[in-house]
């Protein structure tokens, strides 16, 4: 089975590396960063090509959300499988006349950080049992985690993502300018940060809730508003009001 990826950012990269560790073979990674496909090729000894789009029987697009619908009209073969790494959008957002599909992996990708590539679920569309059975597979070799969505349930699986990933390092972000602003090492906090997550391997997130506003400690819940000031004193106010509605404070 010929295989290419098209992309050359953070999800192409990993998705990359995740076949040729687990000794998927790769025809092609293809896109319009040369500089970018020639180091992911360099790395993983695979070919790239920014001007002819090989022959393939799968190709998987990891671009950007707005750029997919573009992408999949350069492939122009009828007698293949496509299939998007997005978590929104639906797989006919394809604009071709080929096989269509999604293969969705729920993780964050950044090309410097090192990822157990077993331990990402993926999520599996297709119009047929045997194009779900060519994705499974793939998806199988290098996860212990695929399994089969619909694109209303992939909606909210991306959605929660946002909320329990996207959300929470903005929140770092802020964390860091208040910690910064006092010139205290944001390290300091890491301790704290790994033992909330570590927590809710063990307990419900709703049942882990510490802090003034589950308290409904409202001296120091002024005090810091005190403290605050612009776009932080607003998330402040806003989260503490949701906290306090969801415990009925």
């Amino acid at each position: 089975m010929q295989i290419v990826i098209i992309g050359s950012g953070n999800v192409a990269y990993h998705m990359a590396k995740a076949f040729v560790l687990n000794s998927i073979p790769l025809a092609q990674i293809f896109g319009r960063n040369e500089t970018e496909l020639k180091k992911i090729s360099e790395e993983l000894k695979v070919p790239f090509s920014t001007e002819n789009l090989k022959d393939a029987d799968v190709y998987i697009i990891c671009v950007s959300d707005n750029s997919i619908e573009a992408v999949s009209k350069i492939i122009t073969k009828k007698d293949c499988l496509v299939t998007h790494t997005s978590g929104s959008l639906s797989k006919e957002i394809l604009a071709g006349e080929y096989r269509k599909s999604s293969l969705y992996p729920l993780q964050t990708f950044s090309k410097s950080k090192e990822l157990d590539y077993s331990n990402i679920p993926f999520f599996v569309e297709a119009d047929n049992e045997e194009d779900k059975k060519i994705l499974f597979e793939l998806a199988s070799k290098i996860s212990k985690r695929v399994m089969e969505s619909t694109h209303e349930k992939r909606k909210y699986i991306h959605l929660t993502a946002v909320f329990a990933c996207n959300f929470v390092n903005h929140l770092f972000s802020r964390a860091k300018e208040i910690s910064d602003s006092q010139e205290i090492p944001f390290d300091y906090f890491l301790p704290l940060i790994n033992e909330t997550v570590e927590k809710i391997y063990e307990i419900e997130p709703k049942s882990a809730q510490t802090g003034p506003a589950v308290r409904n400690d409202k001296r120091i819940l002024e005090l810091h508003e005190q403290l605050l000031k612009d776009e932080s004193l607003q998330i402040y106010k806003t989260m503490n009001h949701s906290i306090q509605k969801m415990y009925n404070l």
